[in-house]
């Protein structure tokens, strides 16, 4: 099969994808610049992390005080804000009517506790919502950056203690305009129901994320090195041999699971 023929069945598959998840009302977004390079997968020291896929790096910087995001609950509140952002072609984006609604929209069980899927949504929004990023590329004779705060204001006025009353005054979150403009003119079309089949593991949730990306531009065989996936995926690993072995298992096993969500990428990773 000829390149040329290899790229269009790429393209007619993704199609074929997104046109699947529109039809059972599935159909999701996520931001590319957080497909190309990802967040942390658990919490990390500091208030600054970084990411490297090739010539392009994602830089991230949190309030001391407040802290990265980190782990699934970002992942799946970026895909819902693109997802709208990109449905109602708004910067602004109200947060449902109580907090326990809100998380319906995100597939979650309000549970209370300091462990309780409440707090942890609470912590992990505001970490994702006072998060800055600088995106920066570099390649042999060019460079650019771009940096932007992922919103310009938010307003929760969610009570833990009582996440099913519905408020006076509505929650919301105000996307900065460079965020905004990001994610409408170049969102990954996802399948919701992918992401909450692997909601689990942020490291699947990546790996699905950046699959379904390249499927919608891979016109031929590509063969990635391990260590530069690492750099990429694996911010929870050394660097050295072993760390890289590590990482590797890991890798392999949440693309086994991966792919039982998403049989089309089998072929090409």
């Amino acid at each position: 099969m000829n390149a040329a023929n290899v790229h269009k069945l790429v393209s007619e598959t993704f199609a074929i994808e997104a046109e699947a998840a529109r039809r059972a009302g599935a159909l999701g977004f996520m931001a590319r610049a957080l497909v190309l390079t990802t967040m942390p997968h658990r919490a990390v020291q500091g208030n600054e992390f970084t990411r490297t896929n090739g010539a392009f790096t994602l830089s991230m910087l949190a309030p001391s005080k407040v802290g990265l995001p980190y782990g699934t609950i970002p992942r799946l509140l970026t895909a819902w804000l693109t997802t709208e952002a990109v449905r109602t072609k708004e910067r602004q984006l109200p947060l449902g009517d109580s907090l326990s609604d809100f998380m319906r929209q995100l597939e979650m069980v309000p549970t209370g506790g300091r462990w309780g899927s409440i707090t942890r949504l609470r912590d992990q929004t505001r970490r994702l919502f006072t998060t800055s990023v600088s995106c920066f590329y570099e390649e042999e004779g060019f460079e650019g950056e771009a940096g932007f705060r992922l919103a310009d204001e938010h307003v929760l006025w969610w009570d833990p203690k009582s996440p099913n009353q519905t408020n006076l005054f509505e929650s919301f979150v105000t996307l900065s305009e460079p965020f905004f403009e990001e994610l409408i003119q170049h969102p990954v079309p996802v399948d919701k129901r992918a992401l909450k089949a692997l909601r689990k593991s942020p490291l699947a949730l990546d790996i699905y994320c950046w699959l379904t990306y390249r499927m919608s531009y891979l016109n031929k065989p590509t063969e990635i090195m391990w260590p530069a996936l690492q750099v990429q995926f694996g911010s929870d690993y050394a660097t050295d041999s072993v760390g890289v072995r590590n990482f590797k298992k890991a890798f392999l096993k949440r693309l086994t699971a991966v792919c039982l969500v998403y049989p089309e990428a089998d072929g090409y990773s």
